[in-house]
């Protein structure tokens, strides 16, 4: 074996599991996740220590456009868990269920989330929904596939939801919350997301259950934490939630340079003598010769 093999091998960190995420919460450590879409950014988050991605069906926003999530398919969602998948070997790999790939039956929910573990190389899936949904998880997780669910605002929800709104802010909605997180603990999901809920209640909630809480906009007594990648490198710029803290505004910093770019190449500094390819005198000169009849 190579020192180079040797050196890969050693450096690796040890493959995140759901047991790890148990684990995490009965020790208080905090569990870090984040989106991702392709190779390059799951290969960066792995060697940074993420513990967990996501391959969320945010996609459909933030890198394909769509107005809302609910238009991206189980197809596009398994070409993006592919690439992530070659790019992240140490964090466990959640792959986001998308809409009517789980609602319409037990047996197709069945049958997406496997797709996800063996066509998309995924380690579990997340699906949106409480008690409603307590069924097809227990299904999922009878068949091998471990599942994240995902309660509070859920966007594949926004219609009957009546937007991207906060959840759980009355005594009624926060109790049917807490109710709804129980019974997803007993349907087996080893993990929930907790989105765009009160603080309070979120940590209420993650006290209450043994498995962990992943928080988005839900404040600091979560389990662990989740954001989507593009918010919070600022490469999404059509808007930024309230709960996202932007760690970079890399969208300002593109446009600066497509601008420099497109500047350069019309005032022709770029490319400059440095970035072209050259070829020996002799050759030229040859290359001439062999070719001055052709040019006569």
């Amino acid at each position: 074996m190579s020192t180079t093999a040797i050196s890969t091998s050693t450096s690796q960190r040890k493959k995140v599991t759901t047991l790890s995420f148990r684990q995490k919460k009965e020790r208080g450590e905090l569990i870090t996740m984040l989106t991702a879409y392709d190779y390059p950014t799951a290969m960066a988050m792995d060697k940074a220590g993420i513990d967990a991605i996501l391959v969320g069906d945010s996609l459909a926003m933030v890198v394909l456009g769509y107005e809302t999530t609910l238009p991206v398919t189980m197809d596009e969602m398994l070409h993006h868990a592919r690439a992530v998948a070659r790019g992240a070997k140490s964090a466990l790999l959640v792959g986001d269920m998308p809409f009517m790939s789980y609602q319409t039956s037990i047996e197709k929910a069945m049958e997406n989330a496997g797709r996800f573990l063996q066509q998309g190389g995924m380690d579990a899936v997340k699906l949106e929904g409480g008690r409603e949904r307590a069924d097809a998880v227990r299904a999922i997780v009878g068949a091998g596939i471990p599942v994240m669910a995902h309660i509070g605002l859920t966007p594949q929800s926004i219609n009957q939801l009546g937007g991207f709104r906060a959840q759980g802010k009355t005594a009624s909605a926060a109790k049917r919350l807490l109710e709804d997180a129980k019974i997803l603990e007993d349907a087996g999901a080893f993990s929930i997301v907790l989105e765009a809920v009160p603080a309070r209640l979120a940590e209420f909630i993650s006290k209450q259950i043994s498995i962990p809480t992943i928080g988005i906009g839900a404040g600091a007594g979560c389990d662990g934490q989740v954001l989507v990648t593009h918010d919070l490198l600022g490469l999404f710029d059509r808007f930024t939630p309230k709960f996202v803290k932007q760690y970079a505004n890399f969208h300002d910093m593109m446009n600066k340079a497509f601008t420099e770019y497109i500047d350069d190449v019309e005032t022709k500094k770029f490319p400059a003598v440095e970035h072209a390819i050259e070829m020996m005198d002799g050759e030229w000169d040859e290359f001439q010769r062999l070719t001055a009849t052709e040019v006569e």
